[in-house]
């Protein structure tokens, strides 16, 4: 590896991932049954490999702001959709947040990885893990960030809002909650 390269994360899976990871899909499949977009992310590959065999209605698409513009057509069509990528996509899809789903409260739910933050201290994501948030709370989107051991209470956050159907609803999820770490 060349000096001043950033290491490369690689999956390392506890078991307690495997709850997280099934507590998250089944709330996805059952709330937001018509559309379940999603961008390539590794902290979300064992999230994004279990909704492939579970989630009739998921998809991979190669924007995420695209990602985002298809669930808000679902959700004004009558459907519910949700979208899971990166925080640097989250970046890249500030603007159809800001015109499309915060001033109308669009019902759709957001998955972000935190890239930058946690185990993933690589240089190219700190600027949107250290951003992400302040934006989130700037468009008025409500989020709850996934925690180690006390996952069920943000997956019920979010299971309740998604539920209720009157606004967007962001879950957080840091590198480390789906077991990965610093590659050696």
């Amino acid at each position: 590896m060349t000096a001043g390269m950033s290491t490369p994360l690689k999956p390392n899976r506890p078991s307690s991932t495997d709850a997280r990871v099934a507590d998250i899909a089944s709330v996805l499949t059952t709330w937001c049954p018509d559309l379940c977009v999603a961008t390539p992310c590794g902290v979300l590959a064992p999230l994004l490999g279990r909704l492939q065999e579970c989630h009739q209605g998921f998809r991979y698409v190669h924007r995420e702001d695209n990602a985002v513009a298809l669930a808000v057509g679902t959700a004004l069509a009558g459907g519910r959709g949700a979208v899971l990528m990166q925080n640097s996509g989250f970046g890249q899809s500030v603007n159809v947040l800001a015109s499309l789903v915060e001033p109308f409260d669009v019902p759709l739910g957001l998955v972000v990885s935190m890239r930058g933050t946690g185990v993933d201290g690589t240089r190219e994501n700190r600027g949107m893990g250290q951003v992400t948030i302040p934006v989130l709370e700037h468009l008025g989107l409500p989020w709850r960030m996934l925690a180690g051991d006390d996952h069920r209470s943000a997956v019920t956050w979010f299971e309740t809002m998604l539920a209720d159907r009157t606004r967007p609803a962001v879950l957080l999820v840091p590198p480390e909650s789906f077991g990965w770490s610093a590659a050696q």
